[in-house]
Formats: C-alpha cells, sequence, structure tokens
C-alpha cells in the first residue's frame, strides 16, 4: 500500500469543484492511503469525504517561519507519501515542492506542462478542464472530474423539516470579495414575494452575516444560534427548488448538488474559467454588477419558477 497527499488548502468553491477530481483519484489508488493536506475551515468538512483517508491541517504561517515550516516538514516526512497530487497549485505549494517537502513525485502545473506551454495560457481554460489535464498526464482517468458531486457532503442529520416550497438566495460575500455583490436583493425579494406569494425565501448567513440576513425580513436558517456549517449549508441549499447566489461557495455548492438556480457575475472573472454552470444551473454577466437590474434578474428567476 502507498501513501498519497493531495494539497488542497480551499476556497469553499474551490473545495467543492474537486469533489469529480477525488473521486477519480480514490478510483485510480483503491488500496492505497489518500491524505489531504487543507486549512482549519475545511477539516471537519474533508474528515467526512469518503474519498479521502486521514486529513492534515496546514496553518500556512508565514515562510519566515522557520518553526513551523520544520514542523511541518517532519508531519509530511512521518507520512512516507509516495505521491503528491497538487490541487491548489499556488506559490505556496510550489514552494513546499522545491524546498520543503523533498517528494520527487509531484503532480502540479507546474510539472505536467509541455515544454511549448506556459502556466498563464494553461490559466485560461475552465478550472475543471485543467484538473482533467493534470490527472489525465498524471494517469490517472479522469471520468468524474468534469462532473463534480458535492452531495457526499450533505449533513443527513440536520433537520430542515420546517422549510417547506422554497427558494434560497445567497446575496453575501466576504468583506474581500465585496465586489462580487450584487445591491439588489432586497428589491428582488419584494418582487419575488409580490409575483409568488407562496414561496419562501431562504437565507443561510455565515459568521458575521445574520444581522444583515436579519434585515431582508425572508427566513434565516441557522444551527441553533449559530451560522450553519459546510455540511448544513448544502442540505439546505439541495433542497431548495431555486438558488439566486452572487459567485461564491454557495453558488458552487448548487452548480455541484445538481440544484437550479443562476448565479450573478460581474467582471472579476468568468463562467467559463469558474466552470460554475451546468444543465441547471446558469449564469448571469454583466460587467458591472451595478448596472444589472432587478427585472433582469427577475425575468430569469419567473421563468425558471413556472417551469
Amino acid at each position: 500500500m502507498s501513501n498519497i497527499l493531495i494539497i488542497k488548502h480551499g476556497s469553499l468553491g474551490d473545495i467543492v469543484q474537486i469533489s469529480g477530481v477525488l473521486k477519480d483519484i480514490r478510483n485510480h489508488y483503491k488500496e492505497d492511503k489518500i491524505t489531504i493536506l487543507t486549512t482549519r475551515p475545511y477539516e471537519n468538512l474533508f474528515k467526512q469525504c469518503p474519498y479521502v483517508d486521514e486529513v492534515i491541517v496546514d496553518q500556512r504561517r508565514p515562510r519566515w517561519n522557520v518553526f513551523y515550516l520544520l514542523d511541518l516538514k517532519i508531519i509530511i516526512e512521518k507520512g512516507s507519501f509516495s505521491q503528491v497530487i497538487d490541487l491548489q497549485n499556488s506559490s505556496r505549494t510550489e514552494f513546499y515542492r522545491k524546498y520543503l517537502f523533498g517528494i520527487k513525485n509531484w503532480s502540479s502545473t507546474s510539472t505536467i506542462l509541455k515544454k511549448d506551454e506556459h502556466k498563464k495560457d494553461f490559466d485560461q481554460d475552465g478550472v475543471l478542464e485543467r484538473f482533467k489535464v493534470q490527472l489525465d498526464r498524471t494517469g490517472i482517468s479522469s471520468n468524474n472530474t468534469l462532473a463534480p458531486d458535492f452531495t457526499w457532503a450533505v449533513d443527513k442529520n440536520f433537520s430542515i423539516n420546517h422549510l417547506k416550497k422554497y427558494i434560497f438566495i445567497a446575496p453575501f460575500s466576504s468583506f474581500q470579495l465585496i465586489h462580487k455583490r450584487w445591491p439588489y436583493y432586497p428589491e428582488l425579494i419584494q418582487k419575488i414575494k409580490w409575483n409568488f406569494p407562496e414561496w419562501d425565501i431562504v437565507v443561510a448567513p455565515g459568521p458575521g452575516e445574520i444581522e444583515q440576513a436579519n434585515k431582508l425580513n425572508i427566513t434565516a436558517v441557522l444551527d441553533g444560534d449559530k451560522p450553519t456549517n459546510f455540511a448544513q449549508l448544502t442540505k439546505v441549499i439541495k433542497r431548495a427548488e431555486l438558488v439566486i447566489a452572487n459567485d461564491t461557495g454557495p453558488a458552487h455548492i448548487a452548480a455541484h448538488v445538481g440544484a437550479k438556480g443562476i448565479v450573478l457575475f460581474g467582471s472579476h472573472t468568468s463562467p467559463k474559467k469558474t466552470s460554475i454552470e451546468t444543465k441547471s444551473f446558469k449564469a448571469i454577466v454583466s460587467e458591472d454588477l451595478k448596472n444589472l437590474s432587478v427585472d433582469t434578474v427577475f425575468k430569469e428567476v419567473e421563468s425558471l419558477l413556472k417551469n
């Protein structure tokens, strides 16, 4: 039996997207132990992942913190890993490859690109297409990579029986990604309530968002008085009849649990590069989200609710 190390630090959307990749790696290494190196927010999520045997937390301390790096190096050496599959493909993990871990059998965009290929060109392709190339060139069949299935993350024990027929909205983003927020959710909510009074509208606020959610005057789903965790959030999204979201983690969850809905994109990136669109989950794109009108979004919502 070999020990395989996967690296994926985050973010939530990125974690969701690698579900198919993880399944392909698991299918290829059926008898081997698979460990994932991730960050603290995703530790518990990966502990319930059926494709992973063990989780190591990387606190991603600054590189000048030599004592932390040496401790991490010791942890990795104890794992006796025969291969690394780097799904983060960042400057940090490239530093690990070159200077810290000392593992030669390393799959990343730095190691799988051909001589006439450049990472900046490779990065223009959709993220799932890039993962497919990486797995194929690593000798792993990529049968599931292009169709991630995140339903493994659903918390089956989290009760949402009080929710009946509902629309889920994800109007928030982290403060650092405030440019991803569409500013007209309150107006859209009122328009939906007026035209479709039989539908409930639900939000699942994250840390620091509960007060904002209460101002929307819709149903806020919590775990007691705390925000839902990722597995609970996934259940709420999967059960929704329709999802309306900014380009954030909840939108990627919706796309990859088979939800029907729309995601609102500004100019920060494209649906193609994020590989977020599916048959039932589509993007509305505007160069400036402030110019994306309520009527435009509502027209799409109305069409989806009537079909």
